[in-house]
């Protein structure tokens, strides 16, 4: 698997697979502006087909803080470490704020907690009718 933290040149054709269970997942094109309209973002792209298999992103203010609102993997390469690695080179990237938060559903505390990240409170609002970016 090769990693890189350059999404400039992706193309809408290199994701696929990706907001499993999304009523109203982003398009393709949305999907890549996700990225490159990030702050950080680590890819992981499948070496025989060029095509993204994985991704995760963050927003900071390059300051103090970091927010990682997405670790994705796609269903036919979940389970081979993909993710774990995706954070690792996450971390690794923000290692020099003072605090990088995410919010994840309670099945994925344990997920999180393995990487040092401590359990805290989350508020949110959620509007599903701009799901797709739209």
């Amino acid at each position: 698997m090769n990693y890189s933290t350059n999404v400039d040149a992706l193309q809408p054709e290199q994701l696929a697979e990706f907001f499993e269970g999304w009523p109203s997942p982003p398009s393709a094109e949305t999907h890549v502006k996700l990225l490159q309209n990030s702050s950080h973002a680590v890819i992981a792209i499948e070496p025989d087909t060029d095509r993204v298999v994985g991704f995760i992103t963050a927003v900071s203010d390059g300051v103090l803080s970091a927010y990682i609102p997405f670790l994705e993997v796609t269903p036919s390469y979940k389970d081979q470490g993909i993710g774990k690695e995706l954070v690792k080179r996450m971390f690794a990237e923000l290692r020099h704020l003072y605090m990088i938060d995410l919010a994840c559903d309670d099945d994925l505390v344990a997920y999180y907690e393995k990487f040092g990240m401590v359990r805290g409170n989350s508020m949110h609002i959620r509007n599903y009718e701009r799901q797709a970016g739209k």
